[in-house]
């Protein structure tokens, strides 16, 4: 594997485009939605007509052909900007459409990946559950066989994109049988929207991402076929695993993104905001936490594209792909308060993107496998066991 992180000139063409669509097109509306808590359809659609929903899959399936690297490449450049965007295209990728690729048959694959890779339809992530967060194995949720059908009982708490006016499926943990010791087997299964019995509760009221959406879920004797099974039975937790390694490195780069939006924005205000008769960033100490902030980005930003080529390049990448995610979403968080900071009083107020950027910043730590997860994934890696 390459050491050199430099983009090739397609993905170079592919960042200028995403950075020009962020600044032109995301920039000068999502605040509104953000403050109104509503969903960008209009937004998102463009996002579909670029091909970004279809980055990393092959074109057999409507994608653009791409890979891993190209998807961390939109997700950073769109969360320069904001945030609740670039989390409905990782969501909508990596834990939406990427299941059914890395595991459906190939008719599941042609019946759903097309209109997913377009953006017409939005795919969900039905893992987390209100007593379970991150201990995934504890799934409560049921699937019992009966017949030529699944029968689904259970809930599922914060699904990103779950009940927007194009999510098409939601693809669900459930525990479908047990072992002779007793131990749970849990399988993956597509549940489309509008399944009898399936319900979609309102939105959260979040903290930040506001203008994504999040909802719980709750499913009642709900019936779908046998076929809707996605990979092996009693493998559901071993492929949902596999796909949290990979979304880890797509949650850095929107991560990296944020992190570099805060120099972003904190420099341009450090040069335009005057105190005492000159600009701030004429002040050492405003220098300094700008020079530290984008070291952190800059750092973040090589280390998810180590892990992305990892991936690309088949090696093993799961203890890259968490200290990405851990590091990266420190960073985030590091460099929101500082941002803040920079800009005083200005920063509190929702008008300046920093504001934005801070509500946003802390649920890096959280989604996606929290901090300490990412700390146990880490010291696993290196044979600690206990």
């Amino acid at each position: 594997m390459s050491l050199d992180h430099r983009l090739s000139a397609e993905h170079e063409e592919l960042r200028r485009t995403v950075e020009e669509f962020a600044h032109d097109v995301v920039a000068p509306k999502i605040g509104d939605f953000y403050e109104r808590h509503e969903f960008p359809y209009e937004i998102v659609r463009e996002m579909g007509r670029m091909g970004l929903f279809g980055l990393p899959f092959p074109e057999e399936y409507g994608g653009m052909g791409g890979d891993y690297l190209a998807l961390g490449i939109a997700l950073e450049e769109l969360a320069r900007v904001d945030s609740s965007v670039a989390i409905t295209l990782e969501a909508g990728v990596s834990l939406g459409s990427m299941p059914v690729f890395r595991f459906g048959t190939e008719e599941q694959k042609r019946e759903w990946l097309p209109r997913m890779c377009s953006g017409e339809m939005l795919g969900a992530f039905g893992l987390t559950e209100p007593e379970c967060g991150s201990d995934a194995g504890g799934t409560r949720t049921t699937a019992v066989r009966d017949g030529d059908d699944w029968v689904i009982n259970g809930s599922k708490c914060f699904i990103t994109n779950s009940g927007t006016d194009i999510t098409g499926l939601v693809t669900v943990t459930a525990v479908t049988g047990r072992t002779e010791s007793g131990k749970p087997l849990i399988s993956s299964i597509i549940v489309p929207s509008g399944t009898p019995g399936f319900t979609v509760a309102a939105p959260y009221s979040k903290v930040g991402w506001n203008a994504s959406d999040t909802r719980e879920l709750s499913f009642a004797d709900v019936r779908v076929p046998v076929e809707n099974l996605l990979g092996e039975e009693g493998r559901g937790y071993a492929q949902f695993l596999r796909i949290l390694d990979e979304g880890r490195i797509a949650i850095s780069a929107l991560a990296t993104g944020l992190a570099q939006g805060c120099v972003d924005e904190s420099l341009r205000y450090a040069k335009e905001r005057r105190a005492f008769g000159r600009p701030i960033g004429d002040n050492q100490a405003i220098q300094f936490k700008l020079a530290d902030m984008e070291m952190k980005a800059h750092t973040s930003r090589l280390s998810w594209r180590d892990a992305a080529s990892r991936l690309v390049s088949g090696e093993p990448f799961k203890k890259e792909a968490a200290l990405a995610k851990l590091y990266s979403s420190t960073v985030a968080v590091d460099n929101a308060r500082e941002a803040t900071q920079i800009h005083g009083g200005y920063g509190f107020m929702n008008e300046f993107p920093v504001a934005r950027m801070w509500r946003d910043s802390k649920i890096l730590e959280i989604g996606e496998g929290t901090s300490e997860v990412q700390r146990m994934l880490i010291a696993r890696e290196l044979g600690l066991t206990g």
